[in-house]
Order: C-alpha cells, then structure tokens, then sequence
C-alpha cells in the first residue's frame, strides 16, 4: 500500500503540471475561441462565428490575410521539410563513411541547432543583405546579379525557407546518422558480392533500414514547420506585407498586436491544433497498419 501510495507521489507533479500547462490551456482558449473577446472589452458568446469569418462559410468574407499566412505555411510544410529530409540525409551519409577530418566536422555541422532561432533570423539579415551580403555576393560573382531577398515576395519566402532548413538540417542528421551506423557491416559485405555501386547499396540496404527512422523525424518536422514565428518575425518582420507571415505569426499578431482581438487569435490556434492533429494521427494510422 505504501508502495502505490509513493507511485503517485510521484507521478503527482507531472499530472500537476499537464493539467495546468497543457489541459486548463486548451479548455479555456477554446471558450475563448467562442467569443469576440479583445482586450479591454467584456467578451460576448458568438459561438463558431470567429472559425466562419477565418474559413468563409456561410455569410462571411474569407480573411484574405489568413489565406496569404495559410499558404506561406503550406508553403513551409512542403517545401522546408522536404530540403531538411534531403540535406540531413545527404550529410548523414557522407559522415557515415567515417572520413578522418569528418569526426572533427561533426560540432560545426550541428551548431545551427543549438542556437536560438532569433539569432539565425539576424544573422539571416547580414547573410541576405543586398548590398554586403555572401549569397549576393556569390550570385554576383556567377553573373546571376543581386536579389532584393526582402523586397521581392517569392526571395523573401526563400530566404526564410533556407534559413529554417539551415537550422533543422542538424536534427535530421542527428537522428539519421545514429540510424545509419546501427546497420550492420554484414548486409553491406553481403550486398558488395553483387554490386559495388554506392547508389544501389543506398536504395537496397541503407533507405529501408532507416525508412522508419525517416518517418519519425518527417513527422516532427511537418509539426514543428507549422509553429514557425521566431525566424520570420526577426528575418522578415512578415514582410513584404505579408507574404512570410505564417499561420503562428498571423494569431500572434492578431491577438497580441494592434487591435488585440483575442478570441479571433483562439480560433486561429485551435484550427492550427487541429491540423497537427490529423497529421499525426494519418502518420500513426500508417505506422500502426505497417506493423499488423
């Protein structure tokens, strides 16, 4: 008896702190999320008017605004997941050869991830400069001329894109690596008696074994790309417009900034909630028919 009763001791500060931080959280935005609440201001139950008015159903305008960030958040899910996958496995198997001079490359490689996003989204700023900036000054140096990366929308969106893809590329390398190297020598050794082609040994051995692996972090980064503020917010500020403003972005602003419209700010985070949702439960839905 004793024994129980220490388990949830134990197990009692944990519950503590998801009920206050995570569950008290979501009930009480979610009734926010039903009024037109703004600061200052008493709020008024107007049940699913703040979802209408974000999603155009019935009677009101879509919010242009929240279709711009919604796409440049697609934008985000696609296109920076993809790059991460791709260049943290590309990296992760060149590394897997065990190169002497690479063991002693592994800490720059991965610095990017231990920095806090603000900071790459100002160093961002010098990297994209028009003037004194690398990258211009490379395309330059190609005769491919100067980007107006801030001005122009479609740069603007890659700059950011390249700037979250450079800090989450470690993450995935991390993960992939440490997959890569618990393959056992023998399967390469046995596949070698049939080919010695390194692209073959890829697709035959190395993509199955760490296929799962693949699956884990793709998953985490489609969630986590559907949170991103801190990079646009000091790389961008948004702009021009509000061509990089994403989804997070648009319900901080909303809420936080200028007319405070908090219930409106609730309604976008739910409908951002319940995206994440659905996307982890099709990837868990396939992993769970993979194994039956």
């Amino acid at each position: 008896m004793t024994n129980n009763r220490a388990k949830y001791l134990f197990l009692m500060p944990g519950v503590i702190w998801i009920l206050a931080f995570t569950l008290f959280p979501l009930i009480y935005s979610f009734g926010l999320s039903m009024t037109n609440y703004r600061l200052g201001r008493n709020p008024k139950y107007i049940g699913f008017e703040n979802y209408a008015e974000i999603l155009g159903i019935g009677d009101e305008k879509v919010d242009k605004k929240a279709v711009s960030t919604a796409s440049f958040s697609a934008f985000l899910f696609l296109g920076s997941t993809a790059a991460t996958l791709f260049f943290g496995t590309f990296v992760a198997w060149v590394f897997n050869h065990n190169l002497p001079f690479l063991r002693q490359m592994r800490a720059i490689v991965t610095m990017p991830l231990f920095a806090a996003p603000i900071a790459l989204g100002w160093l961002g700023v010098v990297i994209f400069n028009e003037q004194s900036g690398p990258i211009n000054n490379v395309l330059e140096g190609l005769g491919l001329g100067r980007v107006n990366w801030f001005i122009e929308p479609m740069p603007a969106r890659l700059a950011v894109m390249f700037t979250d893809v450079w800090q989450w590329t470690p993450f995935v390398f991390i993960i992939i690596l440490a997959s890569m190297q618990a393959i056992p020598d023998d399967l390469y050794e046995s596949a070698r008696l049939d080919t010695k082609s390194n692209w073959q040994l890829f697709k035959s051995i190395t993509f199955p074994m760490i296929a799962p692996a693949l699956g884990t972090v793709m998953l985490l980064r489609m969630v986590e790309s559907l949170k991103i503020i801190d990079i646009p917010y000091s790389l961008t500020r948004g702009g021009p417009g509000s061509v990089t403003q994403t989804y997070v972005y648009y319900a901080y602003e909303t809420g936080l900034v200028g007319s405070f419209q908090l219930g409106e700010a609730a309604a976008l985070a739910y409908l951002l909630v319940i995206v994440a949702i659905v996307i982890s439960s099709i990837y868990f839905y396939r992993v769970r028919e993979r194994f039956e």
